[in-house]
């Protein structure tokens, strides 16, 4: 496993501080599938889908051992996905829609063995609760260009943390990656973080 290199398919600056964070020693090599959920009904499947298609376009461009971690994140209200905004206003609809309620993030991850094949997806949901947002504070933060990347157009960690009235479950999934699924699904691959 020493001579395994590890491979994040994401270009997400989130997930890569979350892997720095774990101690990891990775390479970035961002998967280059389009992400087209918009319109299609959600299910873990579909998003645990999108994550091993990442992890098999990363695979197809690497001709060493490696193990490759691949994820995606969405927001889900009302079993509608938000995916990134594609515009301000798309933003402001999201948010407005999130204004006052519990929607859940759910986060899947991918791991392939480019040696092996072994492979494995997962995926975990947390819940969010957003206080009421009037319109000028969504407006002010779309301002801050914060939301234009992000799944259902904020980020926990940032400026939006201010409009979270609680959380359920696992915070760093909302963030980007479980990190605690992440690790249990590493040791699948007889890699240890502790």
């Amino acid at each position: 496993m020493a001579d395994k290199k590890i491979i994040l398919a994401s270009a997400s600056p989130r997930r890569k501080e979350l892997l720095a964070n774990l101690g990891l020693k990775f390479e970035v090599i961002p998967s280059e599938i389009e992400e087209i959920i918009e319109g299609k009904a959600f299910s873990c499947q579909l998003i645990e889908q999108l994550a091993l298609d990442k992890v098999m376009d990363v695979k197809e461009k690497v001709n060493y051992p490696a193990i490759i971690i691949g994820s995606d994140t969405v927001v889900v209200i009302d079993n509608k996905i938000l995916g990134k905004p594609k515009d301000k206003q798309d933003a402001f609809n999201m948010l407005k829609m999130l204004s006052g309620t519990t929607h859940e993030v759910i986060s899947a991850v991918a791991i392939t063995d480019t040696e092996t094949g072994k492979t494995l997806a997962n995926s975990v949901t947390s819940k969010v609760t957003f206080k009421e947002l009037s319109d000028s504070e969504i407006n002010n933060y779309i301002a801050t260009g914060e939301p234009m990347d992000k799944a259902g157009a904020y980020a926990i960690q940032g400026i939006a943390s201010i409009f979270i009235k609680s959380i359920s479950g696992c915070y760093t999934n909302i963030v980007g990656i479980s990190t605690y699924k992440l690790v249990e699904m590493l040791k699948e691959f007889e890699i240890r973080i502790l």
